[in-house]
C-alpha cells in the first residue's frame, strides 16, 4: 500500500489539490511548470471575461464620454490612441496601476475606495466643496502637467497674439458670411480681423479649463496645486468713475464709418474690414484675397515678366529673434494662468456642467445654467462669464444684435466683480472691446482698450489693440503715440513697426515708413502678415524708384494676399473673371456703352458748363495719388447714392445714367467727371476689389501726351469713345499735354456677380 501511494504521489495520477497547483502553473515543490492546453483556455476566458466587464462598466454606466474625448483629443493634440487606451488608467481607484472591475465597483459606489499606505503629497491632495459635494484631484500628476501646460500655451496665444493674422476664405454661402457687412471706405484699410480669432482663443481656454469627461468623472484634474501661488486678483476701485473719467475724453460709442470720407483708389485710411459689422442682415460673399482667389492670367501681350521667388528673403535676421523668442516664451509659460478665484474653484462642478453644456452647443440650457449661477453666486467672477460667453454664443445663433449687446455688457460686468484673476479680465475687457468693433461701437471699444492698457500697463499686446482703435476712428496721433510708446518698450515689436510705418506713409513720410513696413514684415510677428502692409511697402517702394517693389507684391501673392502680382485689390468675391482689358462685347454692358458713346457731347457740355461756374464743383483728388500735377474731380453717384445737389447740375447726364443699374447701383464705385491738367502723374496703384469695372468715355482730348497703363499695356482715350479695365489691377496715368484733360468715369458691377451678390456686397 505504501509503495503504492508513493507510486501515485511521484509518478501516477495527480490528486485534485496536484491538479489545482499545476493548473496555476506550480508544482509542491514551487517549481513552474508548462500549461496545458486546457489550463491556457481557461486563462483566456479569464481575461476575455475581465475586459467584456471592463467594458460593460465604462460604456453602460456611460463613465466615459467617448464624444467628448475624441473632441478633447483633437484640441489637445494628444495621440488618439492614447486618449482611448492609456488615460483610462485615470480610473484606476485601488492602486494596482489599471483599470479593472474593482474599479468599476468603487466609482459605482458598490465598494469603498482603497487609501494607499503612502501619504499622499500636498500638492495632490487638494479638496474642494461643490455644492456640499467633494471632489478629489486626481493621483495622476501627468494628466495635470499636460493639461496644464496646454493651458498656459492658450492663454499666452490668446492673450499675446495680435489681430489679423488670419484671412477668410470667400465661401458659397450666405449664410455663412453673416460676419461679412461691411461699411469701408473706398480702398481703405480695415482692422486685422479677430473676431474669429478670439472665439477661438475663448474656446480653447474653456475646454481646458473643462478638461476631458473621462478625467472629470472620476476625479478634479483643474483643481490648482496647493503648492501653487494663489491666482492674481484685481479689486477694481471706483470702476464707475474710471469709465466716467475715460468717456469724458472718448466720444458716445459710435460708428465711425459714419464719415463720408470715400476715396476713389489710394489706401491712407485705416478702417476696418467689418467697421460695422452685425447680425442685421445677410451679406454677399467676399473676402480679402485668398490663396484660392487666382487672377486669369492675361493675354499674350500683357503676360507679367516671369516673377522670381523670393520667398525665402525675409528670413533675414529671424533665427536669432526666434531664439530670443523661445526663451521668452517659455519664461511666460512657467506662470500658471488663473481663471478661478477662491469662492469659484468651491463651485468648480457646478461651473464644468454649465461649461459642459455650452461646448456642446446647447446654448440655450448652458444661458441658464449660468444664469442660476450668477442668480445663486453673484460674486462669481467665471459664473458671470460663463453668462457673456453663452450670450454670445446665442447671439451668433439667433444674429441678434440685442443679445450680443447683452453679453457687452455681461463681460463688462465681470471686472466690475471683486477679486476678478487678473487672466479672467483679460479675456472679458478682450471680448469685450471686439464685440463692440463688430457692432460698430468704435468708440466704445476704445473706452474699453483704454482699460485694459490701464489695468495691465507691461502688456505691450494690449498698447498694440489701443493703436488699432485710435487708427479705426481716424485718430492717426494718438495711435502713432502708441506705437512709439510700444517700439520704446519693445523695439523689435513688429505688430508696432508695420503699424507705425502705415502711420508714417499716410503722413507722405514714404522714405521714413519703409523700414519700419519691411522690419515688421520680416519679423513674422502675428499681425504682419497682412496684405495691406505687402501693398503699402511695395507703394513705398514704387515711390522711391526701388525695384524691389515687385519682390514685396511677389511675396504677397505667394503667400495668398493677391490674386496676382499686378492684380492687388483687397476686398474681393473668388473665382470672378480678372484680365487687365476688357471690350464691351465682354461685359455684357453693350448697351451702356452705346448709350455713352452716342451721347458723349451732351454729357461733355453739361461737364464743361459746371467747370465754367464760378463756385466750382470740382474737388481736387485727395488720396495721395499724384506724384505732381492737379487732377479734380465732380463726383455723381458714390457706393450706389444719388448725389441729387451734383446731379441738378448735369439733368440730362443723370437721367441718361438712370436706366443703367449696373452703373447707378453699384455700391463699390463712382460716376463722375475726372479733370486733370498738364503736367499731372498719378502714381501707379490699384483699386480696393475685384468686384467693378471701370468705363473711361474720352469728352476733351488734347491729340498727344495723355495715356494710362494698366499692367503691362498702355492705351490712349479718344473722343466720344469707351475705354473699359478693371481697376484691380495696377495702373498709372501720365498727363504730359499742353491742355487739359476731361473724361466721364462709369463703374460698374463686374458681370460675373450674382443678383444676390450685387444686393448684399458691403459698399466701398
Amino acid at each position: 500500500m505504501a509503495s503504492r501511494k508513493s507510486s501515485r504521489a511521484t509518478g501516477g495520477s495527480p490528486s485534485p489539490g496536484s491538479k489545482r497547483e499545476t493548473k496555476h502553473g506550480g508544482g509542491k515543490n514551487g517549481k513552474k511548470e508548462g500549461l496545458s492546453g486546457s489550463s491556457f483556455f481557461t486563462w483566456f476566458m479569464v481575461i476575455a471575461l475581465l475586459g467584456v466587464w471592463t467594458s460593460v462598466a465604462v460604456v453602460w454606466f456611460e463613465l466615459v464620454d467617448y464624444e467628448e474625448v475624441l473632441a478633447k483629443a483633437k484640441d489637445f493634440r494628444y495621440n488618439l490612441s492614447e486618449v482611448l487606451q492609456g488615460k483610462l488608467g485615470i480610473y484606476d481607484a485601488d492602486g494596482d496601476g489599471d483599470f479593472d472591475v474593482e474599479d468599476a465597483k468603487v466609482l459605482l459606489g458598490l465598494k469603498e475606495r482603497s487609501v494607499p499606505a503612502q501619504p499622499a503629497s500636498s500638492e495632490s491632495e487638494e479638496t474642494v466643496q461643490p455644492a456640499e459635494k467633494s471632489y478629489v484631484e486626481s493621483e495622476h500628476k501627468t494628466a495635470d502637467i499636460e493639461l496644464e501646460e496646454e493651458i498656459q500655451s492658450i492663454l499666452h496665444e490668446a492673450l499675446h497674439s495680435h489681430p489679423g493674422e488670419r484671412h477668410e476664405d470667400i465661401d458659397e454661402s450666405v449664410n455663412d458670411r453673416w460676419q461679412a457687412k461691411e461699411e469701408i471706405h473706398g480702398e481703405t484699410f480695415d482692422a486685422p480681423a479677430t473676431d474669429d480669432m478670439l472665439r477661438e482663443f475663448e474656446t480653447e481656454i474653456s475646454e481646458a479649463y473643462e478638461t476631458p469627461d473621462s478625467v472629470q468623472k472620476d476625479a478634479d484634474p483643474m483643481v490648482e496645486d496647493v503648492g501653487v501661488v494663489e491666482s492674481e486678483s484685481y479689486e477694481i476701485p471706483a470702476i464707475d468713475d474710471y469709465v466716467a473719467d475715460l468717456e469724458e475724453r472718448v466720444s458716445d460709442p459710435d460708428t465711425p464709418g459714419d464719415s463720408e470720407i470715400m476715396p476713389e483708389d489710394a489706401v491712407e485710411h485705416y478702417a476696418e474690414d467689418k467697421v460695422h459689422e452685425d447680425y442685421s442682415e445677410d451679406q454677399g460673399i467676399e473676402s480679402k484675397q485668398t490663396e484660392d482667389d487666382v487672377a486669369i492670367e492675361p493675354e499674350e501681350s500683357e503676360k507679367s515678366v516671369k516673377a522670381e521667388d523670393y520667398s525665402d528673403d525675409v528670413q533675414v535676421g529671424k533665427s536669432e529673434k526666434e531664439t530670443e523668442q523661445d526663451k521668452t516664451e517659455k519664461a511666460k509659460k512657467k506662470k500658471k494662468p488663473k481663471l478661478l478665484n477662491k469662492f469659484d474653484k468651491t463651485i468648480k462642478a457646478e461651473l464644468d456642467a454649465a461649461e459642459k453644456l455650452r461646448k456642446k452647443g446647447k446654448v440655450e440650457e448652458a444661458l441658464r445654467a449660468f444664469e442660476a449661477l450668477v442668480n445663486q453666486y453673484p460674486q462669481s467672477p467665471r459664473a458671470r462669464y460663463g453668462k457673456a460667453q453663452s450670450e454670445d454664443d446665442l447671439a451668433e445663433k439667433m444674429r441678434s444684435n440685442e443679445m450680443l449687446q447683452q453679453a457687452i455688457n455681461t463681460y463688462d460686468e465681470v471686472v466690475s466683480l471683486p477679486n476678478v484673476p487678473s487672466d479672467l479680465i483679460k479675456l472679458s475687457l478682450k471680448r469685450e472691446a471686439d464685440r463692440q468693433q463688430f457692432l460698430g461701437r468704435m468708440r466704445g471699444s476704445l473706452v474699453t482698450l483704454q482699460k485694459l492698457v490701464q489695468l495691465f500697463p507691461s502688456e505691450t499686446s494690449f498698447k498694440n489693440d489701443l493703436g488699432v482703435g485710435y487708427l479705426l476712428i481716424g485718430d492717426n496721433s494718438n495711435a502713432k503715440k502708441v506705437y512709439e510708446e510700444v517700439l520704446s518698450l519693445a523695439p523689435n515689436d513688429g505688430f508696432a513697426k508695420v503699424h507705425y510705418g502705415f502711420i508714417l506713409k499716410a503722413e507722405n513720410k514714404i522714405a521714413e515708413s519703409i523700414p519700419y513696413l519691411q522690419e515688421g514684415l520680416e519679423s513674422g510677428d502675428p499681425g504682419t502678415d497682412d496684405g495691406r502692409f505687402y501693398f503699402h511697402l511695395g507703394d513705398a517702394l514704387q515711390r522711391m524708384g526701388d525695384k524691389e517693389a515687385y519682390k514685396w507684391y511677389e511675396l504677397g501673392y505667394q503667400r495668398g494676399h493677391f490674386a496676382s502680382v499686378w492684380q492687388r485689390s483687397l476686398y474681393n468675391v473668388k473665382g470672378l473673371k480678372a484680365q487687365p482689358w476688357w471690350t464691351a462685347r465682354e461685359t455684357g454692358y453693350t448697351e451702356l456703352v452705346k448709350s455713352l458713346e452716342k451721347n458723349w457731347k451732351l454729357i461733355r457740355d453739361e461737364g464743361l458748363a459746371v467747370m465754367d461756374k464760378k463756385r466750382s464743383l470740382f474737388l481736387p483728388e485727395d488720396e495721395n495719388l499724384r506724384e505732381k500735377g492737379d487732377w479734380s474731380q465732380f463726383t455723381l453717384w458714390q457706393q450706389g447714392r444719388k448725389n441729387e445737389n451734383a446731379c441738378k447740375s448735369v439733368p440730362k447726364t443723370c437721367a441718361l445714367l438712370e436706366r443703367f443699374p449696373e452703373a447707378t447701383g453699384c455700391r463699390r464705385g463712382q460716376i463722375k467727371y475726372s479733370i486733370m491738367h498738364p503736367g499731372t502723374h498719378v502714381w501707379p496703384h490699384t483699386g480696393p476689389t475685384n468686384c467693378r469695372l471701370r468705363m473711361h468715355l474720352g469728352l476733351v482730348i488734347p491729340k498727344e501726351g495723355c495715356r494710362i497703363r494698366c499692367a503691362q499695356e498702355n492705351r490712349y482715350w479718344e473722343e466720344g469713345k469707351v475705354l473699359i479695365f478693371d481697376d484691380s489691377f495696377e495702373h498709372e496715368v501720365w498727363q504730359d499735354a499742353e491742355s487739359y484733360r476731361l473724361i466721364f468715369i462709369v463703374d460698374v458691377w463686374h458681370p460675373e456677380l450674382t443678383a444676390q451678390q450685387r444686393r448684399t456686397l458691403p459698399a466701398i
